[in-house]
């Protein structure tokens, strides 16, 4: 039992370090997976004596009116017999309390730090753990006492501000509610009742003390109630006598005050059957097995949102990215390896894993042809351009066979005109590699984490894309330009001759630029540049690929990592500044996934021992 409620303790521990506690939260966390217990009751209801009696020892403030203005989530831990007692704060957590005068004067005081010197309430709680061989191991939340009516300094509100906070704690379903009635008040009017009823109306997570009993009118008693007559509860009401203002006053222990508390019971004749199972002792043995008995039916839904839990963490975490590393080695393993994950998007894209590449066959494949069925060689070879163009070419003297120098100038100006379609296909192919760069950016997820990183590797792979087009449109122009400075000289060779088509050399000039002649000249050359754009259709596109996508593949970064190394440890840290939110927020999921992953070993290992 003890290793059960010691576990949730621990956890518990564990959440309120990391702020994973439920003081009202809209989230499901481990902490309000965790059953505890709220003690609820009416101002002077004896709420604190209870707990005293409880924790056997003499630690909460005293007063009259509202005392208790925070919650108090107090952990108890059973130590060795012969261990000193001590208590420690979570807001003072290297600091041993041995003087439980002192603990008081604490809670007072950080009460005050919180609310100030008034009589106003917070719903911030006080977190106290108290380590003594006298106790049971038991979680219980101390909540201000509920009231009816505002007092001098408290806002109209307090009523119902104590209730909402009140609230927010039992309407929790793993919450064990400790209803505090004191018995020399109708039970009817009891606030711990009401509430109670109002948010467990089946009463299967309420449990009845009775307080006051010894101060209940003569010749009246709480028997009824406490055999759950006159108000039956699923579980049978506790009664406890509590230490009176004299016997506080008088500094009477706790050890004398729990004898005291079994003689009454013993020694009333209206109570002495219920003897066995009354007393601030048998209460804290009670509610301790019953928070056994809790915990054990809750444990496959906490191992449920505890494995949900783990899982959302680590896919945050996975989200946010690893931390920086400190050194300079480290720093520039983490660069190299997030470029190298770019890297491999961006292939991925080229070589159709991801979508985008296809763009650049589509180049190839439409845009090119379309662009180059569209250049106008009928003008280009038109009867008055071909005549000039011969005739220019002839000079003064005649050609005597085939109008050669005509021949070349023609085709000359007509292949030029295919620059520009090629020139458009690699300024085509580069605005698709830049497209592929941004969007591999984009789904890089490592680089979000480093916004000055993810410029510099966007800049250097645009600026190596521009240096891969200047070469491409200069080999691809090339292309381009051999054709046009060297003809093919099988297709000399087969140019019909004048005088094998029975024409006469001695014809006049005149005579020789008939139409007739000039149309066969101008169909000749059209079917020459044909035959060039054909073959340039082909060899344009494996230019292109050459110079510009498969330079991409193989070293899209590699002016960028020469750069890299010659960069000291401080340029490399401001690489690899990150925004200060996301490193929070990543220090705090792994010490929360930490907190989880412990937990869910333990609570596995205690189911399975089950």
């Amino acid at each position: 039992m003890e290793n059960l409620i010691s576990l949730v303790n621990k956890i518990q521990r564990a959440c309120t370090a990391l702020g994973d506690h439920g003081e009202a939260t809209a989230l499901p966390t481990l902490w309000d997976s965790l059953p505890s217990i709220a003690v609820v009751g009416g101002q002077s209801s004896g709420k604190s004596s209870v707990l005293e009696s409880v924790v056997g020892k003499d630690f909460l403030p005293r007063g009259s009116g509202i005392v208790t203005r925070r919650p108090l989530v107090l952990q108890l831990h059973k130590i060795d017999e012969g261990s000193r007692e001590y208590a420690e704060f979570l807001h003072l957590p290297r600091k041993r309390f041995t003087d439980f005068a002192a603990v008081r004067r604490e809670i007072q005081d950080e009460t005050d730090r919180e609310t100030g010197r008034t009589k106003q309430i917070s719903s911030v709680p006080i977190h106290l753990s108290i380590y003594s061989p006298n106790v049971v191991n038991l979680t219980l939340i101390d909540l201000p006492g509920l009231t009816k009516v505002a007092v001098e300094g408290q806002p109209d509100s307090i009523v119902q501000d104590i209730e909402n906070m009140v609230r927010s704690y039992i309407e929790k379903p793993n919450c064990i509610i400790l209803a505090i009635s004191p018995a020399n008040q109708d039970l009817a009017t009891s606030d711990a009742i009401k509430i109670s009823r109002e948010v467990d109306p089946t009463g299967e997570r309420t449990l009845g003390v009775l307080t006051k009993i010894d101060l209940m009118d003569k010749g009246t008693d709480a028997a009824d109630i406490l055999e759950g007559k006159s108000y039956r509860l699923k579980f049978p009401w506790v009664g406890v006598v509590n230490r009176s203002q004299a016997d506080i006053n008088k500094n009477v222990d706790m050890i004398a005050a729990r004898h005291r508390e079994r003689e009454y019971f013993a020694s009333t004749p209206e109570y002495k059957h219920l003897a066995h199972r009354m007393g601030s002792e048998h209460l804290a043995k009670m509610l301790s097995n019953h928070l056994e008995v809790v915990i054990k039916s809750k444990i496959p839904g906490i191992q449920s949102l505890v494995n949900k839990t783990i899982a959302e963490l680590e896919s945050e975490l996975s989200r946010l990215g690893k931390p920086i590393a400190a050194d300079a080695g480290g720093k520039m393993y983490s660069i190299m390896e997030i470029c190298r994950l770019f890297d491999q998007i961006y292939k991925e894209h080229l070589d159709g894993v991801r979508s985008g590449g296809d763009k650049i066959y589509n180049v190839f494949d439409n845009q090119l042809p379309a662009a180059l069925k569209r250049l106008q060689f009928d003008k280009q070879l038109s009867m008055e351009n071909i005549r000039k163009l011969i005739t220019e070419a002839d000079g003064y003297q005649p050609h005597l066979i085939a109008p050669e120098q005509g021949y070349r100038r023609l085709i000359e100006s007509s292949v030029v005109s295919i620059r520009g379609p090629a020139e458009a296909a690699v300024d085509a192919v580069h605005a698709l590699l830049k497209e592929l760069v941004h969007k591999a950016i984009s789904e890089t997820i490592e680089l979000k984490q480093y916004p000055a990183l993810r410029v510099e590797v966007s800049d250097a792979a645009i600026e190596s894309l521009e240096r891969m087009k200047q070469a491409s449109k200069k080999a691809t122009l090339q292309l381009v330009d051999m054709e046009c400075s060297y003809l093919t000289v099988d297709f000399f060779r087969k140019l019909p001759q004048d005088v094998d088509k029975g024409g006469n050399p001695t014809h006049s000039i005149f005579d020789r630029y008939n139409d007739s002649y000039l149309r066969r000249i101008g169909s000749t050359v059209l079917s020459y540049v044909n035959m060039v754009c054909a073959s340039l259709r082909n060899s344009i596109p494996k230019s292109i690929v050459y110079c510009q996508v498969r330079e991409a593949k193989r070293s899209l970064l590699d002016h960028f990592f020469t750069e890299l190394g010659k960069l000291e440890q401080k340029q490399l840290s401001s690489l690899l500044n990150e925004d200060p939110a996301v490193m929070e927020r990543r220090t705090a999921l792994a010490k929360r996934l930490e907190l989880y992953r412990s937990a869910q070993a333990e609570i596995d290992a205690v189911a399975w021992s089950k």
